[in-house]
């Protein structure tokens, strides 16, 4: 770079250049880019500019120096006004409809469009649109300003910088030998061998031939995008140097005016598919292929803007096979995968839906359909073979594989090019893939008849989307929707009524299914010839063509049949062990019973036999009952009633007919070993297998078996671990099960069976219940025995797969525990062998000179993002410096590769645990695992990356970064940065400060305020510290508040939290990689340009662009805020290659239709038009809005189509990526077994169907958590993703039973987008829509593989709250998983081991969180049923006693199950902790399990469980799955009691309490020290919320917060109110009553959501049958301990009481006082409220408030009342209270299942009944009825109430003493942060007046509260401290 070139830089940043007026208010605020000021010369402007003509400008447009000419590709805003020309629309062919179609078509034919499209239309004689257009590169106008301070000898060089653009030289395949290098090619990557060199062990290198550091002299392309310093002022310090400027200059003009650029050779124009040329002996010319496309789109009426997307498709797909193997293969493998060959969907279709039959006969021939057909149609089709050959399946692939092997090149071309066209412009249909084959079927059936053939006239554009694709799309959008006053809203409709995507799909799976497709006059299709039924589509009449196929009825009966094996194994194995355990139950034990004993046993059979029976039944539910259907199922319903005879008659033999003897003995004998065989063979089988029920080879289940259980073979030795590893699991959990569990049973089941109560009866009942009770309690105890029965199969799980997974890490080698793997030390060896394609590369330059590029392209990359300083940059750096005799250069390699095995070398080379280590040390440990071999990278395959956005932040702004978020936000998300990253913000100011000198060096005062230079880089820390100057760069990162300074900042921010910014900037490394390693590897390409940099870089940017694309579907782009829409186009301008898709809504073109909906995709290089908005490059209709499920599954198949390649990699927006890692992705695209395929045609007779390998579907690649770390919260989300992404996924791809969870997967694109897309797209039901594409690839034959040694970063939510709403979201989700189709085939399907792993890593893990919880009830329940035997009888160890009780087993039993409970909650920390054991060492591991446990992580493990139980058990009763947008940003922020207690109530909070108080009953009774950790785990389910909670403790915030939800429960009663106890209490409610329909247009109405009503059936079972059995048990209990006498009547005889009596009474005596109240108020509110809301606005409130208050004392008043009488003994009044609420819950569950109706969405009605005011409400006819429904609404709010105040009440009581602690909001915040107290957020700076009111507030507060504390600790403490007070025996006097 010249003088001049450096003085421009200084000018680029120099703030005081006033902008242009052109430049935009919005422009200025984004900042600008480095481009944007033609006073600097910016080669990467030049380089991202398309070719395209220059436009020539007249003297009066030169800018303010009159002599100067404007850049060429730069104009002036009002220049660009004046010149734009009206939008041009070339249509291919006249048609009438042809512009009506697309009339808000932009100006298709693009600027800035890849030289294909030139040619596409010049080829064919269209008119060249180009000649009409700017360059592209006129956006960039709008980012610059003229500085009349230079002059024109400045800015000539860069004139002409593109006008010689098509003269590009064109980086060859060849590797041609060089003969040398150039003298002034100063920039070669590696040096020739020089004679110093030759030999093997010289060391010492020629300095002239060598740059390390050449590709760094260029613009930084970097994460600042050229707001850091420049390269030759930061690699000036790398090397040493003291000035910042001085160094190698590196040549980024160029050439003069004239000047043609000339190379060693001269080459030809470039081409964008270079391997795909007429020089490459190609079977067909692009321009032929161009041809193709043409003619189908003439005939079929396809779009333009889709012919020219998939023109580009297939040509980059074909250029993308094509550089790795010889033309004419590529192209037949590209239509191998998509229609003919083994793998291909579409073959795999047309046998299994007969349509070889169909082909052959020229109609369809349905199995067992007789009916009249058109005689005319049953011609043969040509070329057919004889109809009776074809009998045979295997004939008629041997048929299909020769007309395929004798296809000519062009009709393959033909083929792959209209299906192209199909799916392209398919929309929604890209989800049915078999749906699709029969379009293209008859596509091409049509194509190939002689009507076709002959057709002149082109049909209109567009009318294969009016007339195929839109007919069906209205079909299923009008499954989910419907029209309502003008808007589309969801139907009330469960999936089971909804004919889904699949159920459309399976409807073209077999014949009988395309048999029943009807047009509109009942005429089917398959009636009408094959060439014909292609223009008879537009009359299907498709409502009458599809039904259900699979009905995803919301029911738990899923379990059984989709689990039946899993049940069949714990149950019937259960059975056997307490059967043989037990024979004192049933055994007489003086006779010899041998035989009953076997026989009873051997029940374990039936059961086994029951479990089936009840899974067929609940089949016919599911499986729509077609003929074939049922007769399968009655067939084995009829087996398996003959097998329950076989296994229960024996037993009814022996046990009534012949219990003694050896006879009985045999029967007993031969009946076990027929059970066994039963349970055996139920067990292992699957379901749809048994009694022959799918066979393989039937051509009839043909379908079937292809799209559901084509499952990918595992390797024999995958295959014997999986089995391996299941014996050791269940061979470890029977053995532990049977002595823990099944034996230690034997003892209380034997102590409790025997036990008589002495002294017992109920006054009604006399004997019956006390008598019962043991067995009561028995049974009990049995439940929960049961349930650790499974729960310790998913301990042994858990174990055997984490020791598994260990020991393949060791295996891999990715363990620090592998020191013999000398990861450091051989780390340049490893990247020369494994990164670099050394094989094909010409060997003459010396591996360590190559690796040094490499290695310092990392080391640089990561100083540019501050993780490292300058001085650990120059440790890690490769340098050159003088040999020992001073004549030559040598490579000095850095310390660090020998000092990380060397202890005895003192240096840092990066930060202590950073970033930097971590990354480093990953590469490093990753590179010592077995990776494929890498291709040279032009022949590596094409890629996409595909992000979907929806409103997720690109990039944050400055107000965001250094203003708190709300009042509850005691920090900036700036200084909360920099305590989190504080070595980073050093680097970063340093950094900044180099940028300011630099820029003061070349142009005196800095725009970042520092002037000259400020000395020894070595000093600068300390000098930093001391200059106050600096103090604004320490604190904000800048002075000047110019855009091009905050916008560091911001970047720096971005940068570290979760935003698009850092996942679009992060996986463009991928472009950085592929450059480095093409100049690393082609090292002659350098010499070639002679020392050009400009046309160098353009050349290389070229080739990654034709190797990697990325995508990023912005949903929302036409909605966007200014700010988001200045974001959008800052990324365009960093990352010209970045590519945006986007929809497009334009209003209805006939007033009163649909608006018109397109797909549209831009990029960087697009040219901004007057509007501001960017010219697309492709832009294809739809036939409607696309967005019909939960979002992103849609926005990632509408922008599909624009994805490129092979292969496409699927990204969250909340990711990252590293240099480091992008370096290895041409090993990970290899991992697809796809780079070295074989040359023979897949088509040749050769190749047999065993030779075709099954094909790798999808790659997964590991995930770091960068928000661990960041809090216990943040750490404890990061662990779980941490363990699930890599020590699960590890075994679980080496076993086969990986699925697809998303990111960051590479999925095969033809594969995936062949078989229905990247993710399924049903609203509600794939609410987890990529496991779902996963589940898909499995079922049909594609292989799931996962690398270890790449990985991607990955955000992770940091609070509560947000990490709850991922729970939550991902429960539902599963819940909806199991309604779904692909879990049924899988289920009953796959075999034992593979069923096995799939259960347990999916939907166990779900239903074992459930079974925990389970277990924890049915505990305490147990617990309930003991402590009242134990409390009212006196205990005995001795049995032989009558008058006490043996409980002694009953107490070791509780022991064994808190233990047992204890051990299977505790080892979800086991993996984690191997984890970090093996990747990190023991003590970091140690380390860090440390500080979960200090930070209470178990209680947020237990918090976490209920959360999971609860989502799953509500979405499977309720239904309502839906996308939560979990949180992203830091957890700082407190959230208020009110909103915390309202979101968690009803999932934990109520139960927390309801557990809380059988918890103190059982501590009052029986207690024992293991139940302390029940006390743990219950108060976790209470103040888990709290306890995470941001500065939950601090004093006067926990008294404002009082305040808060005081205002909470009262508001909402005289205006409607969103946050408002009232509105919580009405949505608990609607989830049972559901909505109203109709739609009022009330703005209250926003408060309630489109909540489906459930199914009554599921209603009645999970809202009253199961509160009914609850409250049953509570009451018996309570009953049982009021059985006692009480004292003598005056006969002296024992007086008994009822307890039924108490509980009716103290249940319900609180809501008569109510209805009594609220009858009252009702009154008073009708007679005064009119007058009253005259004048009083808050009549309403202060008439809630009264009935409010009166049920919270009324509800004391009874609790007391029952201690009371219960002679003031606390645990029988404690078990009151239980049965009392037990009772009520289930009063009010009735009440509202059985008397509400469905709620209005407003609150108008809450509103009318306290005002009194019920007319103007808008309630209509309902005016009459609503009273009364609002009067039972009322009764219930009036209890919800006082139970929501007192358990409010309750956890703030318990809180309140913690907060008196002192300086606990410090250890609090330490303990939630990891933020030492001194970097501590400080406490929130008020004003006075502000301060003041607090100060009021609390005291006002703090007494109310204090004194209600006091109220509430009088009440318990009172009757307890003063007994003598207290009236005595006051039961004996009142008859309750």
């Amino acid at each position: 770079m010249d003088p001049l070139g450096r003085a421009s830089a200084a000018a680029m940043r120099r703030p005081g250049n006033p902008p242009n007026n052109a430049i935009s208010n919005s422009q200025q605020h984004l900042g600008r880019l480095p481009d944007q000021n033609p006073n600097v010369p910016r080669p990467d402007l030049q380089r991202r500019a398309s070719p395209g003509p220059v436009v020539q400008h007249r003297a009066s447009q030169q800018g303010p120096s009159q002599g100067i000419p404007y850049p060429p590709n730069s104009y002036p805003l009002h220049e660009l006004q004046q010149q734009q020309q009206q939008p041009f629309h070339p249509n291919m062919y006249t048609s009438p409809s042809s512009n009506q179609f697309n009339n808000h078509q932009y100006d298709s034919g693009l600027s800035g469009q890849d030289s294909e499209d030139e040619s596409l239309y010049s080829h064919h004689g269209i008119p060249n649109q180009r000649d009409t257009m700017y360059s592209s590169s006129s956006q960039h106008s709008l980012f610059r300003h003229q500085d009349p301070g230079l002059s024109d000898e400045h800015l000539r060089p860069f004139a002409n910088a593109s006008r010689n653009n098509s003269r590009e030289p064109v980086l060859g395949k060849g590797k041609g030998h060089v003969s040398g290098p150039s003298e002034s090619d100063s920039e070669t990557f590696s040096d020739t061998l020089s004679d110093a060199v030759k030999s093997p062990s010289a060391a010492i290198i020629s300095g002239n031939d060598i740059d390390l550091f050449g590709p760094f002299r260029g613009p930084d392309d970097g994460r600042y995008t050229g707001y850091s310093p420049s390269s030759d002022a930061l690699l000036s310090l790398l090397e040493h140097k003291k000035s910042p400027l001085a160094g190698q200059q590196y040549h980024y003009d160029s050439p003069l005016p004239g000047a043609v650029f000339t190379g060693p050779q001269q080459r030809p124009p470039p081409t964008p598919y270079p391997s795909w040329t007429i020089e490459k002996g190609v079977p067909l010319a692009k321009e032929e292929i161009e041809g193709i496309m043409l003619d189908l789109t003439r005939k079929f009426g396809f779009q333009r803007d889709n012919m020219r997307n998939q023109c580009d498709a297939f040509l980059t797909m074909l250029d993308s096979r094509a550089s790795r193997m010889s033309p004419a293969l590529a192209l037949t493998t590209v239509h191998s995968d998509y229609i003919g060959g083994e793998n291909a969907n579409y073959r795999k279709w047309y046998f299994a839906a007969q349509l070889d039959l169909d082909d052959h006969m020229g109609y369809h021939s349905a199995p067992g359909k007789n009916k009249k057909v058109n005689r005319n149609s049953m011609a043969p089709q040509p070329g057919a073979a004889h109809i009776e050959s074809h009998d045979s399946l295997a004939m008629a692939e041997h048929h299909w594989k020769t007309r395929m092997n004798q296809m000519s090149h062009f009709d393959r071309a033909r083929q792959v090019a209209l299906y192209l066209l199909l799916w392209g412009e398919a929309s929604q249909i890209r989800f049915l893939p078999e749906c699709l084959c029969f379009i293209f079927k008859c596509a091409e059936d049509f194509y190939l008849s002689p009507e076709c053939q002959q057709m002149v006239n082109a049909v209109p554009e567009g009318l294969y989307l009016r007339n195929v694709i839109s007919p069906l799309y209205r079909f299923i959008r009008d499954q989910g929707y419907e029209v309502q006053g003008g808007k589309y809203v969801k139907r009330e409709r469960d999936h089971n009524a909804v004919i889904g995507y699949d159920d459309i799909n399976q409807a073209f799976w077999s014949p009988e299914g395309i048999e029943r497709i009807r047009l509109g006059d009942r005429k089917r299709l398959v009636d009408i010839h094959i060439g014909r039924r292609w223009g008879a589509l537009n009359f299907v009449d498709w409502n009458a063509s599809f039904r259900k196929t699979y009905i995803e009825k919301r029911t738990w009966l899923h379990l059984a049949v989709n689990f039946t094996r899993i049940w069949i194994i714990h149950v019937a194995m259960y059975w056997y062990f307490t059967a043989y355990n037990a024979p004192f139950l049933y055994m007489n034990e003086n006779a010899d019973e041998a035989g009953v004993q076997w026989s009873i046993v051997a029940l374990g059979g039936a059961i086994a036999t029951l479990i089936m029976l009840l899974g067929v039944f609940c089949e016919f539910m599911f499986i729509p009952l077609t003929w074939q259907n049922t007769t399968m199922l009655i067939q084995r319903l009829i087996i398996l009633i003959v097998v329950l005879c076989l296994n229960f008659a024996p037993t009814i033999y022996i046990c009534f007919y012949n219990r003694t003897g050896s006879g009985s003995k045999i029967v007993g004998m031969a009946h076990f070993g027929v059970s066994v065989i039963t349970t055996v063979v139920f067990a292992i089988v699957p379901s749809n297998q048994l009694f022959g029920g799918n066979s393989k080879s039937s051509r009839k289940n043909l379908a079937s078996q292809t799209f559901t259980a084509s499952f990918p073979r595992l390797k024999g030795s995958d295959r014997a671990l999986s089995v391996f590893l299941w014996a050791l699991v269940f061979g470890c959990k029977l053995v532990e099960s049977y002595f823990f569990l099944a034996r230690s049973f034997k003892d209380p089941l034997k102590a409790l069976y025997d036990e008589r109560i002495p002294n017992c009866q109920d006054k009604y009942l006399g004997g019956a219940l006390c008598s019962l009770m043991p067995v009561f309690t028995v049974t009990i105890m049995f439940v929960v025995d049961l349930v650790l029965f499974f729960l310790d199969t998913y301990l042994w799980y858990i174990i055997w797969n984490t020791v598994f997974s260990v020991i393949l890490s060791f295996r891999l080698g990715t363990s620090v525990w592998t020191p013999w793997r000398n990861i450091f030390s051989h780390l340049p060896k490893r990247i020369y062998a494994k990164l670099l394609a050394t094989a094909d590369m010409d060997i003459k330059y010396k591996p360590k000179v190559l690796c040094s590029q490499i290695w310092n392209a990392i080391v640089i990359s990561m100083y540019r993002e501050h993780l490292l300083s300058i001085e650990h940059a120059q440790r890690l750096l490769y340098q050159q410096v003088l040999s020992d005799n001073e004549t030559k250069m040598t490579l000095k390699v850095p310390t660090f590769f020998v000092a990380q095995e060397d202890s005895s070398i003192k240096a840092e080379f990066y930060p202590h645990r950073s970033e930097a280590e971590r990354r480093i040390n990953f590469f490093a440990q990753s590179l010592s695992t077995p990776i494929p071999e890498p291709l040279p990278v032009d022949e590596m395959p094409t890629f996409t990356v595909l992000v979907p956005h929806y409103s997720e932040k690109t990039l944050l702004s400055l107000r965001e970064i250094i203003r708190e978020e709300d009042q509850n936000t005691r920090v900036t998300l700036l200084e909360y940065l920099k305590q989190l990253h504080p070595v980073e913000w050093d680097n970063f100011v340093r950094d900044t400060k180099i940028l300011a000198e630099e820029a003061a060096l070349l142009g005196g005062e800095s725009g970042f305020g520092l002037s000259g230079v400020e000395g020894d880089k070595e000093s600068h820390r300390d000098m930093d510290k001391l200059n106050n100057d600096d103090l604004p760069f320490y604190s904000v990162g800048f002075k000047s508040a110019a855009p091009e300074y905050t916008l560091r900042t911001r970047i720096w921010a971005s940068l570290r939290a979760q935003t698009l910014y850092r996942t679009v900037s992060g996986f463009m490394n991928y472009s950085k990689a592929i450059k480095l390693l093409y100049r690393i590897e082609n090292p002659e390409i350098v010499q070639q340009f002679g020392g050009n940099g400009d046309h160098l870089e353009r050349e290389l940017d070229r080739l990654s662009r034709q190797k990697f694309k990325f995508v990023v579907s912005m949903q929302r782009f036409t909605k966007f805020s200014k700010e988001e829409a200045e974001n959008a186009e800052f990324l365009l301008r960093a990352y010209p290659q970045l590519q945006i898709a986007y929809l497009d809504e334009r209003p209805p073109e006939i007033e009163g239709e649909e608006p018109v909906v397109y797909s549209v995709l831009i990029d960087g290089k697009c040219e901004i038009m007057p509007d501001g908005r960017r010219r697309p490059r492709f832009r294809i209709r739809l036939p409607g809005n696309p967005i019909l499920g939960d979002g992103k599954s849609d926005n990632q198949n509408h922008a599909i189509i624009f994805a490129r390649g092979e292969y496409v990699q699927l990204v969250d927006a909340n990711q990252d990526n590293y240099l480091e890692e992008a370096l290895k992705i041409r090993s990970v695209l290899g991992e697809f077994e796809q780079l070295h395929m074989p040359s023979i045609s897949p088509y040749s007779p050769q190749t047999t169907s065993k030779d075709v390998p099954e094909p790798v579907a999808i790659v997964g690649a590991r995930e770091y958590i960068f928000s661990e770390n960041i809090g216990i919260l943040g750490d404890v989300a990061a662990g779980k993703e941490q363990t699930f992404g890599t020590l699960t996924q590890r075994m679980m791809a080496k076993i086969g039973g990986k699925l697809h969870y998303g990111h960051p997967d590479f999925l095969n694109f033809i594969f995936m987008t062949t078989r229905g897309g990247v993710s399924k797209a049903q609203k509600g039901l794939h609410l987890n829509e990529d496991i779902y594409a996963g589940m898909t690839a499995f079922n049909r034959g594609g292989r799931i593989k996962h690398t270890e040694y790449y990985q991607c970063g990955k955000g992770r939510d940091l609070g509560f709250g947000s990490i709850l709403n991922f729970n939550t979201k991902i429960g539902t989700g599963m819940g909806e998983q199991m309604l779904s189709r692909e879990y049924y085939y899988m289920g009953t399907q796959l075999p034992l081991d593979r069923f096995l792993t799939f259960y347990y890593a999916h939907p166990g893990f779900h239903i074992n969180n459930i079974f925990i919880m389970l277990s924890v009830q049915l505990f305490m329940f147990s617990m309930l049923f003991i402590g009242s035997m134990a409390s009212s009888v006196e205990i005995c160890a001795d049995i032989a006693q009558t008058d006490c009780v043996n409980l002694v087993p009953v107490y070791d039993w509780i022991k064994r199950c808190v233990i047992s409970i204890f051990i299977v909650f505790f080892i979800a920390f086991f993996p984690l902790f191997l984890q970090e054991f093996m990747e990190r060492g023991f003590l970091r591991s140690l380390v860090r399990l440390g500080k979960h446990f200090m930070s209470l992580s178990p209680l947020f493990e237990v918090f976490v469980t209920q959360i999971y139980t609860n989502s799953i058990l509500t979405n499977l009763s309720f239904g309502g799955a839906r996308y939560i947008a979990t949180g992203r940003g830091f957890a700082t922020t407190r959230t208020p009691f009110a909103l915390l207690y309202s979101r968690f109530a009803g999932p934990s909070l109520y139960l927390g309490m309801r557990t809380l108080l059988m918890l103190i009953f059982a501590s009052l009774t029986m207690w024992v020290p293991h139940l302390v950790y029940f006390w743990v785990s219950v108060l976790a389910l209470v103040i888990s919320p709290f306890i995470f909670n941001p500065h939950q403790f601090s004093f006067t915030e926990f008294l404002l917060d009082y305040k808060e939800f005081l205002r909470w429960l009262s508001r909402g009663n005289s205006r409607t109110h969103v946050s408002s106890w009232i509105s919580y209490c009405r949505t608990l409610r609607t989830r049972i009553t559901g909505y109203k329909r109709k739609r009022l247009g009330h703005p209250s109405e926003k408060l309630g959501g489109d909540i489906p009503k459930a199914n009554f059936w599921v209603i009645f079972v999970s809202e009253i049958v199961l509160p009914l059995f609850q409250s049953a048990m509570c009451v018996i209990c309570y009953m049982f301990v009021r059985s006692f006498p009480f004292g003598v009547d005056s006969h002296g005889a024992a007086m008994y009481a009822s307890g039924f009596l108490r509980v009716a009474v103290f249940a319900l005596g609180p809501i008569i006082v109510n209805a009594a109240v609220l009858a009252a108020l009702f009154a008073m509110s009708l007679i005064f409220g009119p007058l009253m809301n005259v004048c009083c606005v808050k009549f309403g409130s202060v008439m809630a408030a009264i009935a409010h208050g009166v049920a919270v004392l009324t509800q004391l008043a009874f609790f007391e009342a029952l201690w009371a009488l219960e002679s003031w003994d606390g645990s029988h009044a404690v078990l009151g209270i239980i049965a009392a609420i037990s009772v009520q819950r289930f009063v009010f569950k009735v009440l509202i299942v059985v008397f509400l109706t469905r709620e209005f969405k407003h609150d108008e009605t809450n509103r009318a009944w306290w005002t009194g005011k019920w007319h103007g409400r808008g309630l209509g006819a309902c005016t009459i009825s609503q009273p009364l429904r609002e009067y039972i609404c009322k009764i219930i709010e009036m209890s919800m109430f006082a139970c929501d105040f007192l358990t409010g009440h309750t956890i703030l009581f318990l809180l309140f003493p913690v907060c008196l602690i002192p300086w606990i909001d410090r250890w609090h915040s330490t303990m939630l942060f990891w933020l030492r107290p001194s970097k501590q957020i400080r406490a929130p700076i008020f004003s006075v007046k502000l301060r003041a009111q607090r100060r009021l507030v609390v005291w006002t507060y703090g007494v109310l509260f204090v004194f209600l504390l006091a109220v509430f600790v009088m009440l318990i403490a009172g009757p307890l401290v003063f007994p003598q007070y207290m009236p005595k025996d006051i039961g004996k006097s009142i008859p309750v």
